[in-house]
């Protein structure tokens, strides 16, 4: 598991009677605290000072020589804290509002998510002032506006944990308020910056006798102000924030801590930990969109969502470039795309309008007329000959949209083998278009003995499995084989093989690539029968795994723009040769 190590950061400013019992609650947790001075009154530095003695190796005192405000003093701690080799920070105000018990949630919730943002959702009990209480959701509802969510669900409790490399590589690169303000203005900004968010039920409580520092009239100035800057800053991305709604950020893994707008690094990276990109919401609102106002106009959406994560997906970009290269190696040059800026965005484009096309196809938008077969001649004959058959095919082109059309026009029985859990989302999307799309649908986490038996049935009964070839499941740990592709040694999975061994019936190979008049369709036979000798099994897997990558080869310079494996498709070949496993 990578470091995790959270310390609290308290901003004061003149809060000598409560900031004693403030610390004395936040201490038993055992965290290192950052007390900030804002420039505090002499009888306030006398009671800090006591603090730093009586506390002395858990409690770090930064006094800022003048009062700068809530915003300068947190940005100062967490600055310390980051400096001080800190993952995460805990801000919390000194005037004791907050319930000090709660720290072990937020401090669990960030380790099970390291790259979100946790805040405190206020419960409040009867000391609350009505007019607080009541003007707070004023700058709730403008904050819902300026991030077009309702993800912040509270954005000005003052007890939140922060991931520190996100925040302040935000603060160190943007002129942030340091008054009041502070807490609102940074919370949209990481929000606009795809950070993830998550809130927590907290207590807060007011005391008779506290002591605020929040100014009625210019504090609201400020705030007014400021919400006028974020709508403004809003309507100037709202291009971008609609393309959130359709590829939202992504949820950080317990054990890997980063920005949740990174993007995973390729290298070295299972294609099953980079997370599904896209809302439900946002996909469903593409779906809505293509009914009401069709195909075309639907799709001028996908040009912003598309340049948006070219701009921001470093991972997919190097991705792309690795494949295009591989790619160019070994093919004269000038004809397969130059790796760079342009081959990504169309990389990128033509997977965006293949996800497109299997939601429009789903949705019955999609005729016959515009699929067209390259030679349907081994497909009838397998057809009327009512047998089943597994069906290897690839993340190349539009597999997805076959299935559909074979659903509508019920010409066969297809049903897809997809790994557990990736891209249910997306998944979720189409099985509302159609209903159908749920029974056609069976999910496995490996390819195995077991996920044999599951499958027998369905070609027993004549039915065509679809697998693909060039992924490996996520939990088939070591079950590959290396085949040449793209001029070099990449891992292939075992599993497709394995299974039309169990299985016992024909493979066929199938490929669905887009090209100027619509769709063509390539279904070509494979092998009648796969044997697995059990001295040799090794060897006719690599011959069997050989000949899938000699085939997916030629659809890739085909349509080298359709094969939407955005990570390090040779990683674990180039772990091995720098000797690692």
């Amino acid at each position: 598991m990578s470091r995790f190590t959270a310390c609290i950061v308290i901003p004061i400013y003149n809060h000598k009677d409560a900031i004693g019992a403030t610390v004395a609650r936040l201490a038993v947790h055992r965290l290192p605290i950052f007390v900030v001075d804002d420039g505090s009154d002499e009888p306030t530095q006398q009671v800090l000072a006591a603090l730093a003695q009586q506390y002395a190796g858990q409690l770090t005192l930064l006094r800022l020589p003048v009062n700068g405000g809530k915003g300068a003093a947190v940005m100062a701690g967490l600055r310390a804290a980051r400096d001080a080799g800190y993952t995460h920070a805990l801000q919390i105000d000194a005037d004791g509002q907050h319930d000090a018990a709660d720290v072990p949630r937020f401090i669990d919730a960030a380790r099970a998510e390291p790259g979100a943002v946790i805040l405190g959702r206020p419960v409040y009990d009867e000391s609350v002032p009505k007019a607080r209480l009541y003007g707070r959701y004023l700058t709730h509802v403008w904050v819902w506006i300026e991030t077009l969510s309702l993800t912040i669900r509270d954005s000005m409790c003052g007890f939140r944990l922060y991931p520190l490399a996100l925040v302040c590589e935000l603060i160190d690169s943007v002129r942030l308020p340091t008054r009041m303000d502070f807490d609102i203005e940074i919370l949209v900004r990481l929000h606009w910056r795809r950070a993830a968010f998550r809130s927590i039920p907290t207590r807060v409580t007011y005391a008779a006798d506290g002591v605020s520092h929040f100014d009625v009239l210019w504090d609201n100035v400020r705030i007014s102000r400021s919400h006028t800057r974020l709508v403004c800053g809003m309507l100037l991305r709202l291009p971008m924030l609609l393309a959130h709604k359709v590829m939202p950020r992504r949820a950080a893994r317990a054990d890997e801590p980063r920005e949740p707008n990174e993007a995973p690094e390729p290298n070295g990276q299972h294609w099953w930990r980079v997370a599904e990109r896209g809302s439900h919401l946002g996909m469903a609102l593409l779906a809505l969109s293509c009914k009401l106002f069709g195909r075309r106009f639907t799709a001028l959406w996908l040009h912003p969502v598309v340049a948006y994560f070219l701009l921001t997906g470093r991972a997919a970009r190097e991705a792309s470039a690795d494949y295009f290269r591989h790619l160019g190696a070994a093919a004269p040059q000038g004809e397969t795309p130059r790796p760079g800026w342009l081959s990504a965005y169309r990389h990128m484009l033509a997977f965006a309008q293949s996800g497109f096309d299997k939601l429009a196809a789903w949705s019955g938008r999609v005729d016959e007329a515009d699929v067209k077969f390259d030679d349907r001649s081994a497909f009838e004959a397998l057809v009327s000959s009512g047998k089943g058959a597994l069906v290897i095919g690839a993340h190349l082109g539009n597999l997805e949209m076959t299935r559909a059309l074979a659903t509508h026009g019920a010409h066969a029985k297809v049903t897809a083998v997809v790994y557990t859990e990736h891209a249910r989302r997306f998944n979720s999307v189409l099985a509302s278009a159609n209903s159908e799309f749920a029974r056609h649908l069976l999910e496995v986490g490996d390819f195995g003995p077991e996920t044999a038996v599951l499958m027998q049935q369905r070609v027993d009964a004549g039915e065509l499995l679809v697998i693909v070839g060039d992924r490996v499941p996520a939990r088939e740990a070591g079950r590959t084989t290396e085949a040449q592709f793209l001029g070099a040694s990449a891992p292939f999975a075992q599993g497709p093989y394995v299974l039309a061994h169990a299985l016992g019936c024909p493979v066929y190979l199938f490929f669905c690539l887009k090209e100027r008049d619509g769709y063509h369709l390539y279904f070509e036979p494979f092998a009648e029968r796969i044997e697995l000798p059990r001295r040799e099994r090794a060897q006719h897997l690599a011959t069997w795994a050989q000949r899938y990558a000699a085939r997916l080869e030629h659809y890739c310079r085909k349509a080298p723009y359709q094969w939407f494996n955005f990570f390090d498709f040779w990683a674990s070949s180039k772990r091995g040769a720098n000797g690692r496993t």
